[in-house]
């Protein structure tokens, strides 16, 4: 349509984009936000979503790998578990015998973020290949120097990330 609102000035032409295109631009935004809340109580998660796998950790990286064999393992979609809306997958059989038995041992802490970030309040992606077992539990980073600038104070940066974690992360 044109529209003339000033005789002085040239006839425009106003585009109205469709209510679907609008909302499916709108929409398109929050499919990271979906997928790494999946709000059943092990929330926020760095998930991606992975054919059926709407809510798939760490990329689909074996958790128990990290506790059993320390190393970093690519998982099978043909061995997987949810946990409350999160997916799991395991290299082996065992590894999900394992995790299905007590899942909260094998969780990486602060959802699988990167620790440095969460230390700094930026709950950003972490890489599953560099990583490191603190008192018994997996720490995920976004990458080597993410991780040598959170050994530099590690404890002071436990602190930090904790305190963001409890008080804003996870809600």
């Amino acid at each position: 349509p044109t529209k003339t609102t000033d005789p002085d000035r040239k006839p425009t032409k106003h585009l109205v984009a469709p209510a679907p295109a609008a909302a499916a631009i709108t929409l398109a935004g929050c499919a990271p936000m979906v997928t790494q809340s999946p709000g059943q109580g092990l929330s926020p998660v760095n998930a991606v979503a992975d054919g059926e796998d709407k809510h798939l950790i760490l990329f689909g990286h074996d958790v128990v790998s990290y506790f059993t064999g320390g190393r970093h393992q690519m998982g099978s979609p043909a061995h997987k578990s949810v946990h409350k809306g999160v997916t799991f997958r395991f290299a082996s059989a065992e590894h999900k015998k394992l995790f299905d038995a007590e899942p909260a041992k094998y969780i990486p802490q602060y959802g699988g973020y990167c620790a440095n970030g969460i230390a700094y309040g930026i709950p950003w992606g972490g890489d599953a290949d560099t990583w490191k077992m603190l008192d018994g539990k997996l720490y995920i980073f976004g990458g080597q120097a993410s991780k040598e600038g959170f050994e530099l104070d590690e404890a002071g940066n436990l602190k930090l990330a904790e305190k963001y974690w409890n008080d804003e992360g996870k809600g």
